[in-house]
């Protein structure tokens, strides 16, 4: 039997509802996730979620599987973390197989400035809960022997960062688990079933039109990733939200010998491998603003030439396939989780790059919100009203993000 095909995943599809507790737009990560953490944390199973698509058909399915909680301010480190966390313990508490697997990230530095960037964040990482420590070069090339430290003669590479915690699962995987987990639990999920309008109550939200008919719900949460201004506009809310594509590709096999994930801010890469032996490679999102998921060559051959110049082994594998994401960026590129001026109305966008990381943590946390009607510490920081307040939390934590 072929090791990466899941043979237990059981769904039940239910005919859709007029009324539910909470409706949730969106069927991916996060989508699931709130649903849940709903119903497993909260008995809350009067759910539904509604996907244009398929479950995990958009951008979940469309990333590149990193988990880590290195990041650069404290309010993302905490959240992260938590995240990583809960990653850590999803396998055993979904009983499903989501190839997750403990790997380090390498977070390396080619210039005095970057670092000393990278000893401030060993220290502030470390401070709040996210163990990362300063590497020299010679311990980078202990913890990854294919690195040239020379960076071709160009980059060389002058020390880092490492986070031992830094990990990769598969995001497929990661989204049947939670989906199944909350459809047990009497969660509905309405594939193919999209969202065309809503049904307001003055400026008060009470339901959703969709292709399958009206809806009603107490709380209605927007978890949609790459069109949410779309979504928003429909209730008169306009985000500070810019779409941009991401693209990334794998090559073809080589020896599963590659351990950790290698991270450049100043080459703007990030390399993996996966779990079938492919040497996956990303970079930074594409400058136009756009909702294209075509791919381009020039992404290959800059990034392609960037990641030489540190690991020269990859001269000798082809590219495989390329795809392309769709990603939300808010302003200050941090996300923005919780309530809106539209009463009943919570959103979950402004993930950029970083959205699969945050899958657990960032449904648990909705979920309590929804629960209680109260926003929990650790998301409280990344509400959209800190734009109004000018308390934005820039952190431009990540490679994609440049």
């Amino acid at each position: 039997m072929n090791e990466f095909q899941e043979r237990k995943v059981t769904l039940k599809w239910y005919e859709p509802k007029q009324t539910y507790d909470v409706i949730i737009i969106g069927g991916g990560g996060h989508g699931l996730s709130t649903a849940y953490h709903l119903a497993t944390r909260h008995g809350i199973t009067n759910v539904a979620v509604l996907e244009k698509k398929y479950i995990g058909g958009g951008n979940s399915g469309r990333n590149t599987t990193v988990i880590r909680a290195n990041y650069g301010i404290p309010e993302a480190v905490k959240f992260y973390q938590r995240s990583v966390d809960l990653y850590y313990q999803l396998e055993q508490e979904t009983d499903r197989w989501l190839m997750f697997k403990q790997k380090g990230i390498l977070w390396m530095a080619h210039s005095e400035p970057a670092l000393r960037a990278e000893v401030a964040r060993a220290e502030m990482n470390t401070a709040f809960g996210a163990e990362t420590v300063f590497v020299t070069p010679q311990e980078i090339k202990e913890i990854c022997p294919e690195i040239d430290l020379s960076g071709g003669g160009v980059w060389p590479v002058m020390g880092g960062t490492y986070h031992p915690a830094g990990a990769t699962a598969r995001h497929d995987r990661v989204n049947w688990a939670l989906a199944e987990g909350a459809n047990q639990r009497g969660v509905h999920i309405h594939q193919r079933t999209a969202v065309i309008g809503f049904i307001m109550e003055g400026d008060k939200v009470i339901g959703v039109e969709t292709t399958a008919g009206k809806m009603y719900a107490d709380k209605v949460l927007c978890a949609v990733g790459g069109h949410v201004t779309g979504i928003a506009s429909m209730v008169g809310l306009r985000l500070p939200i810019r779409t941009h594509p991401l693209q990334a590709f794998v090559t073809n096999h080589y020896e599963r010998a590659f351990q950790p994930i290698i991270a450049s801010m100043s080459l703007l890469f990030y390399v993996s491998q996966t779990a079938r032996g492919e040497m996956l490679i990303g970079a930074e999102i594409d400058r136009q603003p756009s909702y294209s998921y075509r791919s381009g060559h020039h992404l290959v051959q800059s990034c392609a030439h960037r990641a030489l110049t540190l690991l020269p082994f990859l001269r000798d594998l082809r590219l495989l396939r390329q795809w392309t994401g769709i990603c939300d960026m808010s302003p200050d590129y941090s996300p923005i989780m919780g309530k809106t001026p539209v009463e009943n109305f919570l959103i979950t966008t402004g993930w950029g790059t970083w959205g699969f990381k945050a899958i657990p943590a960032g449904g648990e946390q909705l979920a309590e919100l929804i629960a209680t009607g109260e926003t929990p510490e650790l998301i409280a920081p990344f509400s959209l009203s800190r734009f109004a307040d000018d308390r934005t939390k820039a952190d431009r934590g990540s490679a994609g993000t440049h």
